[in-house]
């Protein structure tokens, strides 16, 4: 039977990795993902769970441990931020090339340059184009609820999985949660049962060979048609998800985890795209701008990777004017990835609304109400001229 506690984002993760109860957590501290090993650490010193707990020297190591666990063909899982991710990042290729499985929690904060370690999305939005799947949470039920969806995903892709939520905002942040029970998790997520793997006895493998230029195009293809089927997947496990915890989660059927969240999208003319706790903020100045009859709506893309393509096309056809909000930045002279990529998706739709970019909150810089509010009053104005002025900007910081 579902319970309800309080618990921060981090416990969050660590209580659904005791549920699991992988094989082995290759891991290393950083802030603000600390907790989760720490949190699991407990469960594995109290024998509540079975699996192997390997303290490494750096992020680079435990991501080794990981690959090398996962190719021996177990479940492996590690949790990271920022500067950790970033240390990582050969062997993300690795992980992903070898078609590992591999479920990573990324807690994510700035990278440093200057020094930081508040919330953005600069550390997972570098390493958007490694081969991982993507997805990110609004808040702590639904960080729950994805690590739970996560293992399923990346089993039937082939591909590793990274599961972020935002540094401090959620993953410290004290809140709710529906807890399932944990036999229906295990249940859930099932028995892991790869068909190749080292350890198989009578069976030759080799994993991670050197590819040669007559083969490397063919692994990167490869690579490419299972992140295009994993979007199929992704929807079949959100709908087994809402099958078996819709009553307690609130996400039954008819309320599935999709690729993206519309809010307010029915009948709206003005649109913000957002990914994380920002859409929390978001959607309370959406009911606020509605009650003074603006007709707002938010669309939260919950996955990154695969992109939704086809999900936001719908969301957005006919809608006047969009704001993408980018937590990072790309540094290109034209606008970060959210945009960049949403802004590609809608080119071929013949209702294509006018499109504006902002980059904000870098560095854990307040999002509020009154931004979002800032911003629609601007896209109200491009919608009433026709003109979007400069496409890239940037939102809350301070002037010259």
């Amino acid at each position: 039977m579902a319970k309800k506690e309080r618990l921060s984002g981090n416990e969050a993760v660590a209580y659904a990795m005791k549920q699991i109860d992988p094989d082995v957590m290759g891991t290393y501290p950083i802030t603000p993902s600390t907790e989760i090993p720490q949190y699991f650490s407990s469960y594995v010193a109290n024998g509540e769970v079975t699996t192997e707990f390997v303290p490494v020297e750096s992020e680079h190591s435990a991501m080794s441990t990981c690959i090398g666990a996962s190719a021996a063909g177990a479940r492996a899982i590690t949790a990271t931020s920022s500067a950790g991710l970033a240390y990582m990042w050969e062997l993300l290729y690795v992980a992903a090339s070898d078609r590992l499985p591999i479920v990573m929690a990324v807690v994510n904060r700035a990278l440093t340059g200057p020094i930081n370690i508040n919330n953005d999305h600069s550390d997972s939005m570098g390493a958007r184009d490694a081969g991982w799947i993507q997805m990110y949470a609004e808040n702590n039920q639904e960080v729950y609820d994805n690590y739970i969806q996560a293992m399923p995903i990346a089993e039937r892709a082939r591909l590793p999985i990274m599961i972020c939520q935002d540094g401090f905002i959620t993953s410290h942040n004290v809140s709710n949660i529906t807890l399932y029970d944990d036999k229906d998790v295990k249940a859930f997520v099932g028995e892991y049962e790869p068909e190749h793997y080292l350890l198989k006895q009578n069976e030759r493998l080799a994993v991670g060979p050197y590819g040669v230029s007559n083969y490397y195009m063919e692994i990167k293809k490869a690579q490419a048609e299972a992140m295009k089927a994993a979007h199929g997947i992704i929807k079949d496990v959100g709908q087994e998800f809402a099958k078996a915890f819709g009553a307690d989660s609130g996400r039954g059927p008819g309320n599935e985890y999709g690729l993206i969240e519309k809010y307010r999208m029915d009948d709206a003319e003005l649109a913000v795209v957002v990914i994380g706790s920002s859409a929390g903020t978001g959607k309370a100045a959406v009911d606020m701008l509605r009650d003074s009859g603006v007709k707002a709506g938010l669309v939260k893309i919950r996955v990154f990777r695969p992109f939704p393509k086809e999900e936001l096309a719908e969301a957005l056809g006919g809608v006047k004017a969009v704001a993408c909000m980018d937590k990072s930045d790309s540094m290109s002279g034209c606008g970060g990835p959210v945009f960049a990529e949403t802004r590609s998706a809608l080119y071929d739709t013949p209702d294509k609304p006018l499109m504006i970019n902002y980059v904000y909150g870098l560095g854990g810089r307040d999002v509020t109400i009154e931004t979002f509010d800032e911003i629609f009053r601007n896209l109200a104005e491009i919608a009433k001229t026709g003109e979007c002025g400069e496409t890239y900007r940037h939102i809350g910081q301070r002037e010259k």
